[in-house]
């Protein structure tokens, strides 16, 4: 794996990040604030996130939007029975996101008062909040100084610091978040977790890398070496 970055590389690295996220981020349902509102409630970062969980973003916009319509709060999801909530989710496949949605929201109003915990290792302790999903709702909605490693941000890193592991090995898969909480720049781990996940999607994409259009190009190694496309390598076939 790569050693540390230096504090220059993890400034340059966010600065150029950052900058091009306020220009190019796309405009999605679950990033706008409503009127009077000061930050994104946490509650829609969270079923965002959890309907993001293995499926395009396309397909999740007007079942969001139409779930947040029949459930605008943690308290109208938890008071809900199951069926209405399956109702709801149907099409949208992976029904154990839905079940741990309405068991976690259950939770949420019984044990919390309605309120998402703030922390990392509060919502980890949430069905069905894996590492991944703590650390996006606890950056975005709570500005937790924590990363959120996908596999959108897996990629990235591998390019940029021409890993060449198996980035689905838990070893590998736990050095990149520490790699990634390295490079957080502190009170901006939201936006900077965001703009990674926001690139890996749309510009270091698995196949075809848009490196024309990555504001990390000149400091990516894999572009350096003309290996992006090798990088993070396939997974071995048993």
């Amino acid at each position: 794996m790569t050693d540390v970055p230096t504090k220059e590389i993890r400034k340059t690295f966010a600065q150029s990040l950052l900058t091009w996220f306020a220009e190019q981020a796309r405009d999605l349902p679950w990033r706008r604030s409503e009127p009077g509102e000061s930050a994104r409630p946490p509650y829609r970062v969270w079923l965002a996130e959890v309907m993001l969980q293995q499926t395009q973003v396309n397909t999740v916009v007007p079942y969001y939007e139409r779930f947040l319509a029949r459930f605008p709060s943690v308290e109208t999801l938890a008071n809900a029975s199951l069926e209405e909530v399956l109702k709801e989710w149907e099409g949208l496949g992976y029904y154990a996101r839905a079940r741990n949605l309405h068991a976690a929201a259950q939770r949420i109003a019984g044990e919390h008062g309605g309120q998402l915990p703030d922390t990392f290792e509060g919502l980890l302790g949430l069905p069905g909040v894996g590492r991944y999903t703590a650390g996006a709702v606890a950056s975005i909605a709570f500005g937790r100084n924590v990363p959120a490693v996908d596999g959108n941000v897996r990629r990235v890193l591998a390019r940029v610091f021409a890993i060449r592991e198996d980035v689905a090995r838990s070893r590998v898969q736990r050095e990149l978040e520490a790699l990634a909480a390295s490079l957080l720049p502190s009170g901006q781990a939201g936006p900077f977790n965001e703009a990674l996940m926001e690139l890996g999607a749309t510009v270091c994409t698995r196949a075809s890398p848009e490196c024309a259009d990555c504001p990390l190009a000149n400091d990516c190694d894999a572009r350096r070496h003309g290996s992006q496309e090798d990088i993070p390598p396939p997974r071995p076939t048993r």
